[in-house]
């Protein structure tokens, strides 16, 4: 939570977020008050104070330091166990629970924040403040004369990280996983994690820019990325289908040829004639090839014919070979019986 009073601003993180969150956070309140305060109180989390010794000064983090240089504002870190330092901004955190959130459900950051941007416009800036004894959005006028111009500039606070993508072309930020364009898997990428948005860079140059997804183990890809493998393996399966083909017959690269120049699914008919190599065996496949080859007939329903119609005729009877031809050649054969026809 932010609150701006006497040209000073208390910040109090009332949750556990990373940098890119607690300097976005600054960056939209700076935006909301049109101008940035001279001097900004925090709380000793990690994301501004990183160790605090009694009697000694605070040790910055140095991404909250530099940030705090490029909008030009000076950082007042509270003591330790010091509570009343900022009070007022622990009533307004106790304010907000116990009003805009009392209650309420959040489904997204979206529907939160324009509920939010109603309440506040409606009912929290249009209150008597009970400490001030003014409305909130009065003071803010009182205060913008001494605020300081923002920068036109913006600040990149986004958490780099150097990742390395998988083979399936996915990086991994908080357990989540990203896809990148396929040609990069295996490749050293350059992380930006903004609050909202995660992009993916290669030499500089944004490949993939993903919506942060705040779930656990979710895998996002974008259709895109995947279509460059998908075209690859389509063309090595065809490549292996093609070279299957040609290793049938010495013939069938004039036989794939003329199938190119005859049939327009010139797959279809592979497939089919790879279908019938193994059923019959190489000689028939190649001289089925060769008959295709010389009839122009660029078809696997003409191999398929031939095969069958072969297949299925019968083999030539062959000469008649007696085994006992002495016995059979004395064989005694009764002479005709004529009479039957001398009656008539």
């Amino acid at each position: 939570m932010v609150l701006a009073y006497s040209r000073m601003i208390y910040v109090e993180f009332t949750v556990s977020q990373t940098m890119e969150h607690f300097l976005a956070c600054h960056e939209h309140a700076f935006q909301a008050f049109g101008g940035v305060p001279t001097r900004i109180m925090v709380d000793n989390l990690k994301s501004a104070v990183l160790s605090r010794l009694v009697g000694s000064a605070p040790v910055l983090n140095p991404k909250y330091l530099d940030f705090s240089r490029h909008y030009g504002f000076d950082i007042t870190a509270c003591n330790v166990a010091k509570g009343n330092e900022k009070g007022r901004v622990e009533s307004g955190v106790g304010y907000v629970k116990k009003n805009f959130l009392n209650g309420r459900e959040p489904n997204d950051l979206i529907s939160t924040n324009t509920a939010a941007k109603l309440w506040l416009d409606t009912i929290a800036n249009l209150r008597c403040h009970g400490e001030t004894r003014q409305r909130p959005c009065d003071l803010l006028l009182e205060e913008k004369p001494h605020l300081r111009p923002l920068n036109p500039n913006p600040y990149d606070y986004a958490r780099s990280l150097t990742l390395v993508a998988s083979s399936q072309f996915r990086f991994t930020v908080d357990t989540n996983h990203y896809s990148v364009p396929a040609d990069y898997a295996h490749r050293r990428l350059t992380i930006k994690a903004y609050p909202d948005r995660v992009c993916a860079y290669y030499d500089g140059k944004l490949i993939a820019r993903h919506v942060r997804c705040y779930d656990r183990h979710q895998d996002i890809e974008q259709p895109d990325h995947a279509k460059v493998l998908l075209t690859q393996r389509q063309h090595a399966r065809e490549q292996r289908l093609v070279m299957n083909f040609l290793a049938l017959s010495p013939q069938a690269p004039a036989f794939y040829e003329g199938l190119q120049h005859k049939q327009p699914n010139t797959r279809h008919h592979l497939r089919r004639i790879l279908a019938l190599a193994e059923i019959y065996p190489p000689a028939e496949m190649d001289r089925a090839i060769q008959d295709g080859l010389a009839f122009h007939a660029f078809s696997a329903d003409y191999l398929t014919n031939i095969l069958e119609m072969r297949a299925r005729a019968l083999p030539e009877p062959g000469p008649l070979h007696l085994t006992r031809h002495q016995d059979l050649l004395e064989i005694e054969i009764a002479p005709p019986d004529l009479t039957l026809y001398e009656n008539k």
